[in-house]
């Protein structure tokens, strides 16, 4: 089973039809298990809503979210010795770390430079740029 958590950004991406969204609907497809923060249905329904876009439901329909039932300080702190990341890429990347304790299990699928660089060097795979 492939896993891959999905950061806003990407999905976003694959929702608007935006440039190279069909290569990440592909990279999305090739994985089994799709999981995300449901902090990506926050920023999908607003990104929809600033855009006059239909929310794509079937997007939604395929992520297992991911509700952590503690504080993610540790993973946070991990995280930002890797790099500095704003609060919604940083909230991702550290609910990552909390449903894979072994980064490099699970593929990071995002299109922000710094939450890629930051995913890749906790050992993540495939962080998409």
């Amino acid at each position: 089973m492939s896993v891959a958590y999905i950061d806003a950004s990407a999905i976003i991406a694959v929702a608007f039809g935006e440039d190279g969204a069909a290569s990440l609907a592909a990279t999305l497809a090739g994985h089994s298990r799709l999981v995300s923060s449901n902090l990506l249905e926050a920023e999908l329904r607003a990104a929809c809503r600033r855009e006059g876009q239909v929310v794509p439901a079937h997007l939604l329909d395929r992520i297992g979210w991911i509700h952590a039932d503690r504080p993610l300080s540790a993973e946070m702190k991990a995280a930002l010795v890797i790099g500095h990341l704003r609060g919604a890429d940083l909230w991702h990347v550290a609910t990552a770390l909390y449903v894979a304790p072994e980064p490099k299990a699970v593929f990071f699928v995002t299109l922000d430079r710094r939450q890629a660089k930051v995913a890749a060097g906790l050992g993540f795979r495939g962080c998409t740029v």
